[in-house]
């Protein structure tokens, strides 16, 4: 196995690939793409459903939302690259180079819809199936590319730096740099040591610590935790966004997404009365931001003792939502309802970090030699709470800006050489995985109950204790256990946690 290149990608969804597809143009240069999962698609960017911003050259509107969304927090800088750059490169890598197919109008153009807390319709999407479209045709492309390897099964441990593990510091390496990362072979049980002149985090978000979430079991926080445990940066870590719709059906820690396109199409929430209820709380009604539509729900559920509330397209007709929403039409016949013809039981979950690894508008963190792109990163875009839709186009964008960032500065990089980095010591110690799951399970339930969408200091200070006290038997049965992909997430789990927790504390002002 190939462990040696000069740019490290760990994580394969849009902002990896994309990083991945700008950097290919130099042939000289060797890229390596790790993930944790058995296929590379196995990402948050293939179950996203709703669209990716498209940024018109006349959209003056843009920046507006996006502060709106998010309480006039989000980075003005972060919108302008977005605002300025974003067309280009969704041209240039989805259109010219992936050809990834988007539903159009019968002129040919782009089919544009609307989304919460958006003034104009501006999202481009591909029925509601988006994110597979774009990340099958990334692959796709990169399967063409001579110089880009996909490594499947590896999962990431710690960061390799200069001034850790034993590194004797090189001439060239007169100031702490990241020099590749340590990483878990799940295949041969082993543990290798990738090394690279430029590392690459793009491993997405936290929210599989919640009990109820949207993402994929990998949204644990890896990136994060490795960030941190390398003395790297993290910054908005308590500005988790909860989706206010997915669907309350039979008990799952992954719930079923429905996007928020249903919303921007006419689709309007019901109490279980039968009353809309979003005109006590916003002007925009169900188009007010996420924040705002998750709190209400919840406000509704808590004060009336309802289990769900409920969405209602029942104004569409069945042939025209089984074409235009086909894989949630498909999912609600499964589970005997025909949304054409009756309410949906809908409930928040956890959805999306806005905090993240800090970063530059060039994707560059507090760490030298390491970027962070996508999910993992914070780059100020979304404040404390994101507009829907940007997350693929902020995958898409930095991904690309890192990409050129590297490129420029590769040339004054050199491989440290691996025989000066000390191997990585494996216990023998066997792992009870009954334990692992219950101390999982103690985690999503702690973060739901006490760090979720309603928050008080009571709440917090209690999670606080709970996680504490876990992260310390986590961390001792972890120094001697033999690793496994479950336990490595484990141990970053409970430490982002605390990370999240200690945040919300700082920010909380009761």
């Amino acid at each position: 196995m190939k462990t040696t290149y000069d740019v490290l990608i760990i994580g394969t969804g849009i902002a990896g690939l994309t990083t991945a597809i700008k950097l290919a143009e130099n042939k000289d240069i060797s890229i390596g793409l790790i993930t944790r999962g058995k296929k590379p698609e196995e990402s948050n960017t293939y179950w996203a459903q709703g669209g990716i911003i498209y940024v018109e050259t006349d959209d003056e509107k843009i920046q507006a939302d996006i502060q709106l969304a998010s309480k006039n927090t989000s980075y003005d800088k972060a919108i302008e690259v977005i605002t300025k750059d974003s067309s280009k490169i969704f041209k240039e890598i989805l259109v010219d180079k992936a050809k990834t197919v988007f539903n159009s109008n019968d002129d040919g153009s782009l089919a544009l819809t609307q989304e919460a807390a958006h003034s104009i319709p501006r999202i481009v999407y591909n029925t509601d199936a988006t994110g597979k479209a774009i990340e099958i045709s990334l692959l796709k492309y990169i399967d063409s590319l001579e110089n880009v390897s996909i490594l499947t099964e590896l999962t990431a441990v710690d960061l390799i730096t200069s001034s850790h593990h034993g590194v004797s510091i090189h001439q060239r390496y007169e100031e702490d740099k990241i020099l590749g990362a340590y990483v878990f072979d799940q295949k041969e049980n082993k543990v290798h040591k990738f090394l690279a002149k430029k590392t690459v985090l793009a491993t997405g978000g936290v929210n599989a610590l919640y009990l109820h979430h949207t993402n994929g079991l990998g949204a644990r926080g890896d990136g994060h935790a490795m960030v941190r445990r390398a003395g790297g940066v993290l910054a908005n870590m308590e500005f988790i966004q909860f989706h206010p719709t997915t669907f309350f059906g039979p008990i799952a820690q992954k719930r079923f997404l429905l996007t928020e396109a249903l919303r921007g199409e006419g689709a309007k929430l019901l109490n279980p009365n039968g009353d809309r209820f979003m005109e006590k709380y916003h002007k925009y009604l169900e188009l007010a931001p996420r924040d705002i539509v998750s709190d209400a729900i919840m406000t509704e559920m808590i004060e009336n003792k309802w289990e769900s509330v409920y969405l209602d397209i029942t104004h569409e007709s069945r042939e025209h939502l089984s074409t235009r929403f086909p894989t949630i039409f498909k999912y609600l016949l499964d589970h005997k309802l025909d949304m054409s013809k009756d309410l949906i039981p809908v409930v928040p979950a956890a959805h999306y970090t806005c905090g993240g690894v800090k970063t530059d508008l060039w994707g560059q963190t507090s760490l030298n030699n390491l970027f962070a792109v996508g999910e993992v990163a914070c780059t100020g875009l979304h404040g404390v709470n994101r507009l829907a839709s940007t997350s693929l186009l902020e995958g898409l964008t930095f991904g690309y800006k890192a990409a050129e960032k590297i490129l420029d500065e590769l040339p004054n990089e050199v491989i440290y050489d691996e025989e000066k980095l000390k191997n990585w010591n494996l216990s023998k110690e066997h792992f009870d995985m009954s334990l692992i799951n219950q101390d999982k399970m103690i985690i999503k339930h702690t973060m739901w109950n006490y760090v979720g969408i309603k928050k008080s200091r009571n709440r917090l200070l209690r999670a606080k204790a709970m996680v504490s006290e876990l992260n310390t038997q986590i961390q001792k049965f972890y120094k001697d256990a033999v690793l496994h992909d479950d336990l490595i997430g484990l141990r970053n789990s409970v430490e982002v946690c605390y990370t999240i927790i200690s945040a919300s504390l700082r920010g909380h002002k009761e």
